[in-house]
């Protein structure tokens, strides 16, 4: 029986992967360097240093530490001006975050930046929604490995321990990712998965091993997750 359920960010809460690209695209022309569809889209599951990193590489471009803050912070901020006037949060995802509350222990597990996913979850009200949070820079390695997801259950076993409550095992906890790293990395810590769809299609999520995959969390409720995975 599921009793936690952990969600990434970009392209499971906020609607913002090709945001993001937009402001990669912005950032590297900057330095010469052309950024394509299948390049971002094939780096799914980086945070912002790995990502900037393996495109400079990859262009053959030198990288110093500053220039390397410097697009990260320019990129940041592109970012937040794209969604200042507006949250682009996938439609019924609040409502299905706080409904699962009530039932689950909620993390949230992310390569997103601290500042990117705290704008974003302060302005819509929903960061007491969740019980633990995993981000950039929290972990050592991106996803696909499980290192992000194993860190993010011994954060939420920390705190029930704490409240007198029994630990859970990465079996009981479901894993929402709209990408394959993201569905490879839950999967390497032992958890279950639902793959969404906003990001690539149901074949490339069920190629490595989503549970099950769905178009949309509006379609969700916390008894469908408590009756598909029992």
């Amino acid at each position: 029986m599921i009793k936690a359920i952990f969600f990434d960010f970009n392209g499971v809460i906020i609607d913002d992967e090709l945001l993001q690209m937009k402001a990669y695209e912005d950032v590297l022309r900057d330095h010469g360097i052309a950024l394509t569809k299948e390049l971002y889209f094939s780096a799914l599951g980086m945070d912002d240093i790995t990502f900037l990193r393996s495109m400079f590489e990859q262009a053959n471009k030198p990288l110093s530490e500053a220039v390397l803050a410097a697009a990260q912070s320019k990129k940041t901020g592109l970012h937040r001006k794209m969604i200042e006037d507006q949250l682009p949060l996938f439609p019924g995802v609040v409502t299905f975050l706080k409904a699962t509350a009530r039932e689950f222990s909620l993390g949230l597990v992310s390569m997103a930046s601290t500042d990117e996913i705290s704008y974003v979850l302060e302005r819509a009200n929903l960061t007491k929604l969740f019980s633990v949070f995993v981000m950039a820079g929290d972990v050592p390695v991106c996803k696909p490995a499980p290192d992000c997801y194993r860190s993010a259950l011994e954060k939420l076993n920390e705190k029930l321990r704490s409240e007198r409550l029994l630990p859970l095992l990465a079996s009981e906890c479901l894993a929402i990712e709209d990408s394959p790293p993201g569905i490879e990395s839950a999967r390497g810590a032992g958890m279950r998965t639902l793959g969404i769809t906003n990001t690539v299609s149901e074949s490339e999520l069920r190629a490595v091993g989503a549970d099950v995959v769905t178009p949309s969390l509006a379609d969700w409720t916390a008894d469908a997750v408590k009756l598909v995975y029992q």
